[in-house]
């Protein structure tokens, strides 16, 4: 028997807190695993509370593994987009703080030019009323965070931000890239 190899692709974002983004890519076709953790900063193994500090210079982000045979990188990037508020610097609604910023951490030279290229796109068709500033960079060091954060809204649905944040987060992606839901989650 011949078996396809998968070879996934590896996306780490972040656009505010982390159990948003986790939330909704959990629910995404072609998506193998969503891991919350922090990536960006300069302290080596951080934890929530000193991401929380923001003493350390990490970011809240999720790491995605995903096959581009189902589900593209710019795919990923456009539910990105949607889910998030990019205009807004190192904050999203009332999460304040610079582990909190909109940022595109990219694996590949490809990756890279595709990031450039949509937001690029993004600010020429004028989709969003004030400039993008989400920051686009190589991938540094991601750190998983820990145990309790991970898988947190499926845990959680009815802890107050969950209902509050994550779950209109998750319904706006529902709504508007249904094409991008997994078959499990209809």
């Amino acid at each position: 028997m011949d078996e396809k190899q998968i070879t996934f692709e590896t996306a780490t974002l972040g656009g505010g807190c982390f159990w948003c983004l986790e939330a909704v890519y959990q629910q995404v076709r072609g998506v193998h695993s969503v891991v919350s953790g922090y990536a960006g900063g300069h302290d080596t193994n951080p934890n929530y509370e000193a991401v929380c500090s923001e003493t350390t210079g990490h970011a809240e982000v999720v790491q995605i593994q995903f096959d581009p045979a189902i589900v593209s990188y710019r795919d990923i990037l456009t539910i990105f987009f949607v889910i998030h508020d990019p205009t807004t610097l190192n904050y999203q609604g009332h999460d304040v703080g610079a582990r909190y910023r909109s940022v595109i951490f990219t694996h590949s030279d490809a990756q890279m030019a595709s990031a450039q290229a949509m937001v690029a796109e993004l600010a020429d068709k004028k989709i969003f009323p004030r400039p993008i500033v989400t920051l686009i960079a190589l991938a540094p060091i991601f750190y998983p965070a820990e145990d309790y954060h991970q898988n947190y809204f499926v845990q959680h649905p009815g802890q107050g931000y969950c209902m509050a944040v994550v779950a209109p987060k998750l319904a706006k992606f529902r709504a508007t890239l249904k094409s991008l839901i997994n078959p499990a989650f209809n």
